[in-house]
C-alpha cells in the first residue's frame, strides 16, 4: 500500500470496458447509408467537425453522436436526406445504447486488488442513463466507493471530486485512456495521471503526453497498475 495515495479514480469507457469500437461500427454504417452522396473520408471529417461544434450543446455520449450524424447527413445531402436514412441512424443509436458490456483485460482484477486498500471512484463522462446502465451491467459497481458522472473533466472538477472522496488531489490518482480528459487535467489538479492507451481513441481526446512529469506514468494495460502504485512507496 502506498502512503502517498488515498484515492484512485478510474475512467470507464475504453479504460474498464469497450466503448469506442461501437462508435466506429456505427460510423461505418453511417458511411454506407450516405455512400451515394459523399466520399467516406469527407463524411467522417464533416461528422467530426459537427461533433466538435456540438459539444457545448450535447456534451458527450451516444445521443449527441446520433444528433451530429443526423445534422451531417442533412448537410451533405443539401437537406434532401431520405427519411429511411434518418430512421436507420436513430436505430443505430438505440442499438449502441443496448450493447452488452465487455470488460477490458485486467480491469476487474486491478479494481478488486486496489479496492482493498484505497478509496476507488469511477469518474466518467457521457449520458447519465447510459453510463449507469453500463456500470450496472459491468458487475464492478460494488467495488466503487463513489461514482461521478460528469459533463466534462477539468482540473477544478477533479479537485472537487478528490476532496469529496478522499484527502485531496495531491493524494489521488486518475487512471484512463484519454490524455486530454483523464491525465492532463488530473495532473493540473495536483493528482497523479496514469495513461493506459486503448487502440481506438476518439480524435477529440488526443493530446501530447506530459513526458517527464513526476506525476505522469504510462502503462501497457491495467494489470500493471498495482505494481506501479506499490512502487510509489
Amino acid at each position: 500500500m502506498s502512503k502517498q495515495l488515498s484515492t484512485i479514480g478510474f475512467d470507464a469507457d475504453d479504460t474498464l470496458w469497450q466503448n469506442e469500437r461501437f462508435f466506429r461500427m456505427t460510423q461505418a454504417r453511417f458511411a454506407e447509408l450516405l455512400a451515394e452522396y459523399t466520399d467516406p473520408d469527407l463524411l467522417m471529417d464533416r461528422l467530426l467537425a459537427a461533433e466538435k461544434r456540438n459539444l457545448g450543446h450535447y456534451r458527450f455520449g451516444v445521443k449527441g453522436f446520433v444528433l451530429s450524424m443526423i445534422e451531417t447527413a442533412i448537410d451533405v445531402t443539401d437537406d434532401r436526406v431520405p427519411a429511411p436514412v434518418i430512421r436507420a441512424l436513430l436505430e443505430a443509436g438505440q442499438d449502441m445504447l443496448r450493447h452488452p458490456i465487455e470488460l477490458l483485460p485486467h480491469a476487474r482484477e486491478a479494481v478488486e486488488e486496489l479496492a482493498r486498500d484505497y478509496r476507488i471512484v469511477l469518474i466518467t463522462k457521457g449520458d447519465l442513463l447510459d453510463q449507469e446502465r453500463k456500470l450496472a451491467q459491468s458487475g464492478l459497481g460494488e467495488l466503487f466507493d463513489g461514482v461521478e458522472i460528469v459533463s466534462d473533466k477539468t482540473a477544478p472538477r477533479y479537485g472537487a471530486i478528490f476532496a469529496r472522496h478522499g484527502e485531496g488531489a495531491d493524494r489521488a490518482m486518475m487512471v484512463g485512456n484519454s490524455l486530454r480528459s483523464d491525465v492532463l487535467p488530473a495532473i493540473e489538479a495536483g493528482a497523479w495521471g496514469v495513461f493506459v492507451p486503448h487502440d481506438l481513441t476518439w480524435e477529440l481526446e488526443h493530446a501530447e503526453p506530459p513526458v517527464g512529469h513526476v506525476r505522469f506514468a504510462e502503462l501497457q494495460h491495467l494489470g500493471e497498475l498495482p505494481r506501479l502504485i506499490a512502487q510509489l512507496g
